[in-house]
């Protein structure tokens, strides 16, 4: 599905959609991506979402972020809430969702002006 919207000016945001991979910025990922507004990082986690750690719990907690956006594949899936510790130590919100919410979402927020950022498990 391709998402059309105004772009906000040298910020990354999703282009597109399917069922393997994203678009950000017309660019396609077919791995783990986080994406925050001025920043990508392809490959962030070598993790699925059912084997989110306790170490990528600390990464999302680093980021220069209000909210993190956790994109759980195809599927909804919550971490363990001890693997959440960092975030919350950091008072970071999480919002827990599918891959596609997590793309539209994090449009909605950015063109909002908020710090957001998108974690995506997309293997």
């Amino acid at each position: 599905m391709k998402l059309q919207l105004d772009r906000p000016e040298g910020l990354n945001t999703f282009t597109a959609y399917g069922d393997d991979y994203v678009s950000v910025n017309g660019v396609r990922y077919r791995c783990n991506l986080l994406v925050l507004p001025e920043h990508l990082m392809p490959d962030w986690s070598s993790a699925t979402s059912a084997t989110f750690s306790l170490a990528d719990g600390a990464i999302l907690a680093g980021l220069d972020a209000e909210i993190v956006l956790l994109g759980t594949g195809k599927q909804l899936r919550f971490p363990p809430p001890d693997l959440l510790q960092p975030l919350i130590a950091q008072r970071k919100g999480l919002e827990v969702m599918d891959v596609q919410a997590a793309c539209r979402t994090y449009n909605i927020l950015l063109g909002e002006g908020r710090k957001v950022a998108a974690a995506l498990f997309l293997v």
